[in-house]
């Protein structure tokens, strides 16, 4: 993370003589280090040197390298076949026959932190989604759609066998392999309850065993794993969060009773820092702080998080809110709630709890996490913070094109120093704290892979004649963006015009769409693809997602997708209009804004309340890749209208460089 305290580490390293200790500081500071990328690892030892004895400053050096070298050797895949071989020995002293490593730590969140990067240890593998399950004479390695290039690059394929995750499941797999009589273990913290049920359903089905293993085989065997994250919380103040978490704490007691429940885990970290307005630096890009919490019906929290990450200023600025306690208390905290009916978030609940509370005789009610929907319903504290990060996020973005057309114009310019230039001119903004995800910078056929991660060895350079697709966002402490452009270097085909026009035919569909109360987003979906669908083409991915604010830019439950959904829309939820195509091994096209719902002026006759969006995002779109005769009216007028908002929004922020270039790129279009 780009803020993670430096001041109160300092203190932390100077209290009771520790200084003297220099096991405890790399102790204290690889805890710190462990939600940081390499990079800032360095601006770390940079930031804190001069606070420290030369003896301790060697060592801290020391870890920075142990560290970083056993993090690069989890990714690469080059102890494949060594660490298998270890895993299996491991579980057959235990008498174990199979074991599943999800890519997930105890809360199930989209980044975890290096100590739980435990699928990467084993197989190479490096995506944000996977598993790989273990047999003693067999393995098999599972990613989605996005990851299928990538897994082949990274995992060995003479040990492990290549799996859709949703197409070929584990459960599947697991069922044709494992043998009658056998035991498949399973860490019980990093499954939530729903799919170890499966796991174990598809056991019993094969007459064998799911049986849970503690300590997790990995952990054992991860000699150098990172230790647990102690990036230092902080307060969200009422300025950004826009109401406090007593009135919070109030509305989610009163959703408790309502549910008939006497009290919920609360096991997903945003919605804990949603809660009692608090944010971390325990994951990369997304401002949390790893722990659990209970709420009961009085609206009384216990908040189990290790207390290093609370100063003692920050320990009073909560103490009215939550009574901070020890996570090795949480077991007997769960067992108190016995007799009890208590609720379990379906989506990121681990069955470690479900069995805790089964086994102290309470009532285990699984289903959403009472906080997630008041969570996605922004205030308008929230959402003119949003605007106002747009705003500011915008005037980068801007900046960057201009900056792009001249750079890229030579054909030297590469996806990393593209993507490196993009953040470096959002750290000029005071407020911005970290990307809110890891650019994707897809240039001709690398922008074909919509999750597309640049890394060396696919680091390639922008070419005249090929599309480039940029995919950002930013995490400013009052809103979190997402933004995706893509554009041309040089002059585009007319295939490349024609599907591109497609694609912002459908974003313009969904932006203006009006629906009333109670739509979801899957019934919405259908008119951003339309336009796609007429000519045969379609692309494979949700169309929107929720954005949370100053929290995960990947927030539920809301999204806008084929899949099944049944959340409606409510005025306050912020989504993404990303529709997009992809041409494999050629280029990648998506058009991303995000969008907030609000209620909007029914028409004369209507019988129900109406809603509609209102765009946050104001960037310029490309019009040197759109063909104005596939638009419509209202398209063109939609366009020439947002591209005149855009400029009105900048034109008195930017340098005559800057205004010369905007004029130009949001020039009406006419046929």
């Amino acid at each position: 993370m780009t803020y993670l305290g430096d001041a109160h580490l300092a203190a932390l390293l100077k209290n009771d003589g520790i200084e003297k200790d220099i096991a405890s500081v790399v102790d204290l500071v690889d805890g710190v280090l462990a939600a940081a990328d390499g990079a800032t690892r360095t601006d770390w030892f940079d930031l804190i040197g001069p606070h420290l004895s030369a003896d301790t400053q060697q060592a801290l050096l020391a870890l920075r390298d142990d560290r970083k070298g056993a993090f690069c050797n989890a990714a690469d895949g080059f102890n494949a076949k060594t660490r298998i071989d270890q895993l299996r020995q491991y579980l057959a002293a235990k008498g174990i026959d199979g074991f599943i490593v999800p890519r997930a730590d105890e809360y199930q969140g989209e980044n975890v932190p290096a100590r739980a990067e435990r699928l990467a240890w084993l197989t190479g593998f490096t995506g944000s989604a996977g598993a790989a399950v273990v047999m003693h004479d067999c393995a098999a390695i599972f990613v989605d759609g996005r990851y299928t290039i990538q897994v082949r690059q990274q995992v060995n394929r003479d040990i492990y066998e290549y799996r859709h995750l949703v197409n070929e499941p584990a459960v599947g797999w697991i069922y044709d392999h494992i043998e009658a009589g056998q035991k498949l273990a399973y860490d019980p913290w990093l499954h939530t309850v729903a799919h170890a049920e499966q796991l174990r359903e598809a056991c019993v089905n094969a007459g064998a065993e799911l049986v849970a293993i503690d300590p997790n085989p990995i952990d054992a065997l991860w000699q150098k794993q990172p230790a647990l994250p102690l990036a230092p919380a902080r307060p969200h103040l009422l300025e950004h969060a826009g109401q406090s978490s007593a009135d919070k704490r109030a509305a989610i007691a009163k959703a408790l009773e309502t549910l008939e429940c006497d009290a919920a885990v609360i096991s997903a970290p945003d919605s804990i820092a949603w809660l009692l307005n608090i944010r971390g630096g325990d994951v990369p890009q997304t401002p949390l702080m790893l722990g659990y919490a209970i709420i009961d019906q009085s609206g009384a929290v216990d908040l189990f998080a290790d207390e290093r990450k609370f100063a003692p200023d920050v320990r009073d600025w909560i103490a009215p809110d939550a009574t901070l306690r020890s996570p090795a208390e949480l077991a007997s905290a769960l067992r108190g709630l016995g007799n009890g009916a208590v609720r379990l978030d379906d989506a990121t609940a681990s069955d470690w709890l479900r069995m805790q509370l089964g086994e102290a005789g309470a009532t285990v009610r699984v289903g959403r996490d009472p906080i997630a929907i008041p969570k996605a319903i922004k205030n308008e504290v929230e959402l003119e913070g949003s605007r106002k990060a747009h705003k500011r996020d915008g005037e980068k973005i801007i900046r960057y094109f201009a900056w792009l057309e001249q750079a890229a114009a030579d054909g030297r310019l590469d996806e990393m120093t593209a993507a490196d230039k993009l953040l470096s001119l959002r750290k000029e903004d005071p407020l911005f704290r970290d990307s809110s995800f890891t650019t994707i910078p897809g240039s001709g056929p690398n922008g074909a892979i919509c999750h597309y991660r640049c890394i060396p060895e696919t680091n390639r350079k922008l070419q005249p004649g090929e599309i480039f697709l940029i995919d950002s966002g930013g995490q400013y402490i009052d809103g979190t963006t997402d933004i995706t452009r893509t554009t041309i270097i040089g002059t585009p085909s007319d295939e490349m015009r024609d599907r591109f026009t497609r694609v912002l035919k459908g974003h313009i569909a969904l932006a203006t769409a009006k629906f009333p109360a109670g739509t979801t987003g899957q019934q919405l979906d259908t008119l951003a693809r339309k336009p796609l669908w007429d000519v045969g083409l379609d692309f494979d991915h949700g169309t929107g997602h929720g954005v949370g604010s100053y929290l995960g830019v990947h927030e539920g439950p809301q999204r806008i997708s084929k899949g099944p959904n049944k959340i409606a829309l409510k005025p306050g939820m912020i989504l993404s209009n990303e529709p997009g195509y992809y041409k494999e091994g050629e280029y990648g096209i998506r058009i991303e804004n995000l969008i907030a719902v609000h209620e909007i002026e029914a028409p004369t006759g209507a019988e129900l309340p109406m809603l509609g969006f209102e765009t946050l995002t104001f960037s310029p779109i490309d019009c040197r890749l759109i063909d104005a005769s596939l638009l419509d009216d209202g398209e063109l007028a939609w366009l020439n209208d947002y591209h005149a908002r855009v400029y009105a929004m900048y034109v008195d922020d930017l340098d005559e460089t800057h205004r010369v270039w905007l004029q130009k790129a949001t020039a009406p279009m006419i046929r």
